[in-house]
Formats: C-alpha cells, structure tokens, sequence
C-alpha cells in the first residue's frame, strides 16, 4: 500500500506502551501469600488464574521502535490455596519470566540494550527503509549464530518469545507465540519447564520418537511456528493449531489427540502435523482461525506478513484495504477440501466461537452440517497494529477498493457460511451483532464449538480499539452478549449485509440500561481504573449457562505519577465479578505488586493442576548459564565481537 502522508514519530516523549501499567516490571515473585476482601468462591479453591503478556527484559535504549505484541513472556498468576475443607481460601501471587532461548540470552548478555528480535513496529513501519529492516533482521541473525560457538551461555536454538497466550491441554499447560512451537510451564509455581513439538516437550520424565510439528528437512524450524491460539474440543480433548509461515503453502494445519482415551474414541479423526492448507497465494499475518465440531475455518485476510513486501516497496507486514477477505472452509479432518468464501476486507485477530448447524434426513436419520456459524471481532482496518507501534496508520494512494468503505471499528460479528454442496460459496449473513467496541472474547469453556449463548470481552466507552497515536488502549468496560438472542434478532429482522449492525447502541446507552432482559450487560470500572481481557468460571451445578464468575486484573491510575509512570510500590487487584448481573463484584484480591497491561489469561481448575505429566527437570537461568572454564577464551572472544557488531547495527 502506497503512503501519501505521514506524522513523524515523536522521540521527545515516551512510547505510551512501554509506560504506565504497560511498562515493563522486572522483578519476580514465588508464590507470595495476598490479602483479600469479599467472598472467594468455592469453585476456584486449588485454582490458578494466570495470564500471559510482553514484558521486555531488554529495554534500556530510549526511543527506540516498540509495539505492545513484543516483549519476552511474563506470566501473572493467582493460585488460590485452600484446606481439606475449602473452607479457608488463601489467595497467593506469581509472576515469572518465561524462559525461551532469546530471554536466557540477552538475560546473560550484558551489551544487549534492546530485544533480539526486531520489533513489529519496524515491521509495520511504512517509513521503515529496507536498509533499517535488513539491519534489524541481521542483527538478530547474527545474534542467534554467535549463540552457538563455543563458550556461549545460551545458544538459541528457536525464536519465539512465548508472550501471547496459555492454555492446557493434555497434563500440559503451554505458553504460546506464533514465532515457535509453545514453551511448556508449571502450574501453579509458573516455572518453565521446555519447548513442545507436538511429540515430545523438554524436561519430562517420558520422551517419545517423532519429530512433531516441524518434521524434518530444512524448513522444519519454520515449520513449528504454531498459532497462538491452538484451540482444545471440549468434548474430544483434540487440540487443533495451524502454522504460518513465509514458503508455500504458507499455512500447514496438525491435530494433536490426547494420549490417554479413556472416553468415547468414536468423536477422533486421524491425529496429523503439518498437513497443507492448499489456496493461499502469499504469506500473512494469521493470528487465529475457527474450530466447530465438524469444521475448521482459515482465515486468508488482507494483512500480509511477507519479507518479498519490500521488493515491492511494502513494509514486511502490510494491509490492503482495496482487497478483500477469504475464509478457507474444510471438514475438520479434511484440509484438501477446503472451500474459499470472499467479502470485504477487514482485520480479524480473534474469534469467538464457531459453531454447526444441522440438518438431519427423515428417511436415513443421517445428520448433515449445512452451515457454519462464527462470531469475530472483526476490525474494519489495520489500525490496531499501527497504534500499539505508536505509529500513524498510513494513508492509503486513491486507488477505488472493490467493495465500499467502511468506518473505522471493531465489532462482535456474525459469519454464517452455506455448506450446502448445491450452492457456489456463500455467506449467507454477515453483519455485527452489536455497536460497542468489542475485543478478548472468551466463553464458558465447555461450550466451545457449540451454540454458546454469551460471549465475554472487553470494551471502551468514547473511544475504539484503535486509539490514535500517542496513545493507548485502555480497558474501561467489560461486556457480556447475549449472542443467541441478537443473532435471532438478525434473522428475523436482517440488517444491511456486511454494513449493518443489530444493536447500534454506544456503549454509555447499553450500561445506562436498567433492563434486566437487556442482551448485553457493562461492567463499568470506576474512573481512573482499568481492566485486561476476562475469563468466566462456572459455578458448580450453576442453573444458567451464565452463572459463574468473571476473573480480571484491574489496576487504578491514580498510582501513576505525574510523569505518567507507575509508583515503585504499585499494585494491582484481582477481580471476581458475578458474571450473571455483571454488576457485583463478590471478591478482591490485593496482589503484591502490579501486573502490566498485558494480552491472554487462562483459568486452570484443581482438577488440570492435579493431572500435569511428571517432570525431569526444569529450565533456571542458573543452570542454563554455566560456562565452563575450558571455553572462557572462546566465550571472550565471542563477547568482543558480538559488541563491535552490535553497536556497528544499533
């Protein structure tokens, strides 16, 4: 996309996400013992709520490029240690760095001033000269091989930095990042324990043969980069995650079932790593997909994440507003029968939910999916990935797009696609469900891939998700959606295709509501306070698909000093709201010190934490940096020159 205008980035003030609650904390915590006020539920007795986010351990270098997606893995926990009774529940906070290769480096390498990894905002930067990215990427290149000679204290062997998300999944919880397969972790402690190919994971007891995720060959450290939001059937305990690469077929799709089947066998497919996703015609920025039970959905958007951008004057990451949308459509265990369905262009990073619907035949009694359901927060532009770079979205050369424009949002969409073999691919409704802002969504676990009726996420009132530059997103409302009642609503009563919208309420009208029957509820936070993304937990043998709690960090601002940063002994709070009137909220937990503004958390119950796999080891900086003495001259040398080189790049 060609760029007419732009506003040079200010160096004489401080990037808003590397300051604030969005600054970095370097200091780590055991499991320390937390106060709290209100009522803790008996349901998250011997539970841990913990969420994953950037936390650069590089971050010396003053005005240098940043973006909120970097940042070595930080994991926030809060583990609620309780007697035999669960009547006496402590609350307890943890937060640990996740310690993949690139962390131990430049953890152990004191010339390194900024992260290894370039940033996304030199990516994304339309005044990025190829010069400046070839360099940035060099440095990392030179980094990594100089890891490896003799004397190093951390060779790195992959690149991810595990920041984005965790999820468990088979006596494993997992931190993930799309840059490499996902680091396993330790509940509750958060200590690392290895890397996870999809056959075997480093540090456990048990080792099995294959090479997983990234078979073999030359392109199997590409091979391994593995979405990160791998998503988990509830009902078949089968995880299912693409990989995205640079090469074609440029995303390749594995299924990974447990290996314990102590249920009904009868729901598995064949277990698969790395098969083709056949149709895409270049590399893209793929953060997420869509899992029914029956179906996957890929998402070819028109945001490209391709180094052959810039021999065409592009930066490496690049969205196109005069394109379109593709969702790639194909049964669950049938990736070469996929089908293609285009709309209008538009930017998604996170689905809700998916979902079949079914027909069954009177005479054979054989159940058919003839569509396939998909909520999304669907982003009208790149705006986003701009912003949280601190960097002016670019303006766009007059070129006429294919479909007609549309304002800047980002909504709760509705994607219903025919899978009916007599119709040519078609969307037969596509609108939003709702007009609030609406980001991080999440459910009721057990429902996932199924006809859910409330989807959770947050929200902002008077501004949008993509905030303009200088400034940053800050979470001050969260929403619950009555999906099942505003999708109904919609068909009965269509709004305009793709355009349209069933709820056009602003956020400020729908919280003023006093309809206890409204289809979706605001949980305003008091001024000055703000939340990260929500995670529900049931109540036991609750009566309502709702009825449960909402887990959130808060912070309030009126720790920041009058320089926008955060006082030394500042704190945040863990909230637990009543996810049923979206008003109450029944307990708080006082952590020991802050937790940065960060991405995706996970509620791990007892009953997870209890059945991890065994562990031979663990990863420790400790241990991972042992030199011995026999290579301190190698070690020298390597230091002398890793310094003239970096400081000839930076």
């Amino acid at each position: 996309m060609a760029v007419t205008s732009r506003k040079e980035k200010a160096h004489n003030r401080p990037h808003p996400y590397l300051t604030g609650n969005f600054a970095p904390i370097q200091s780590v915590q055991p499991l320390v013992p937390c106060t709290s006020s209100g009522t803790i539920p008996k349901e998250l007795a011997g539970g841990e709520y913990v969420r994953n986010g950037g936390n650069p351990v590089a971050n010396e270098a003053w005005g240098r490029e940043a973006h909120w997606f970097d940042g070595d893995g930080m994991l926030s926990g809060v583990f609620f240690k309780h007697d035999r009774d669960k009547n006496n529940i402590k609350a307890e906070f943890v937060n640990q760095y996740i310690l993949t290769d690139v962390f131990l480096s430049a953890k152990t390498s004191p010339t390194i001033k900024t992260p290894i990894v370039p940033s996304l905002a030199t990516l994304v930067n339309p005044l990025s000269s190829l010069l400046t990215i070839v360099l940035r990427i060099l440095r990392t290149v030179i980094i990594v091989l100089f890891s490896h000679l003799p004397g190093s204290q951390q060779a790195i062997k992959k690149i991810s930095v595990a920041n984005t998300a965790i999820l468990f999944h088979d006596g494993r919880a997992l931190a993930t990042c799309e840059s490499g397969p996902p680091m396993r972790v330790a509940l509750p402690d958060l200590e690392t324990v290895g890397w996870f190919n999809g056959e075997n994971c480093e540090g456990e007891l048990i080792q099995n043969h294959g090479t997983g995720f990234g078979g073999q060959g030359p392109l199997s450290f590409f091979r391994e980069w593995t979405t990160a939001h791998p998503r988990i059937d509830p009902r078949t305990l089968e995880m299912l995650l693409f990989h995205s690469t640079f090469v074609p077929p440029y995303v390749r799709y594995s299924i990974l079932a447990p290996e314990s089947r102590k249920f009904d066998c009868s729901f598995f497919g064949p277990s698969f790593y790395h098969a083709p996703i056949p149709g895409l015609s270049s590399a893209k920025m793929m953060h997420d997909f869509g899992v029914s039970r029956t179906y996957t959905v890929i998402m070819d958007l028109p945001l490209s994440l391709d180094p052959l951008n810039l021999v065409k004057n592009k930066p490496v990451v690049a969205y196109d507003p005069t394109s379109y949308a593709r969702f790639g459509v194909f049964p669950r265990y049938e990736p070469e029968n996929i089908r293609w369905f285009k709309t209008n262009p538009c930017c998604i990073f996170h689905t809700a939910n998916s979902w079949d619907s079914t027909f069954t035949d009177k005479v054979t009694g054989r159940e058919e999916t003839v569509a396939l359901n998909m909520l999304a927060c669907r982003l009208t532009s790149a705006s986003l990935v701009y912003s949280a770079g601190d960097i002016a979205s670019p303006i766009p050369t007059k070129v006429l797009p294919l479909y007609q424009p549309e304002d800047d949002q980002c909504r709760l969409y509705y994607y219903e696609f025919s899978l009916l073999s007599s119709d040519a691919p078609l969307i037969r409704n596509q609108w939003a469900l709702s007009a609030i802002p609406f980001e991080f969504p999440s459910l009721r676990d057990s429902l996932s891939m199924s006809a859910a009726r409330y989807i959770y996420g947050c929200s902002v009132f008077g501004s949008s998700f993509g905030a303009a530059l200088g400034r940053a997103v800050k979470i001050n409302a969260l929403a619950k959606v009555d999906v099942e009642t505003l999708i109904n609503r919609g068909k009965q009563n269509p709004p305009t295709q793709i355009y349209g919208c069933v709820d056009k309420r602003s956020v400020g009208e729908v919280a003023a509501s006093s309809n206890p029957n409204d289809p979706i509820k605001i949980f305003s936070l008091p001024t000055g306070w703000y939340a990260q993304e929500p995670r529900f937990v049931p109540r036991n043998n609750g009566a309502t698909e709702d009825d449960g709690w909402l887990l959130s960090y808060v912070f309030d601002e009126s720790q920041l000093q009058q320089d926008g940063e955060c006082r030394a002994d500042a704190k945040s709070e863990l909230w637990i709201i009543d996810a049923r009137n979206m008003t109450d909220v029944v307990a708080k937990v006082h952590l020991s010190q802050r937790v940065p503004y960060g991405l995706h958390g996970n509620w791990f119950p007892e009953s997870e934490i209890a059945s991890q796999r065994p562990i031979a080891h663990r990863r420790t900086l400790q241990t991972e940096t042992k030199i011995h003495e026999f290579s301190a001259i190698f070690r020298g040398i390597q230091m002398s020159l890793t310094k003239a080189l970096r400081s000839f790049l930076e």
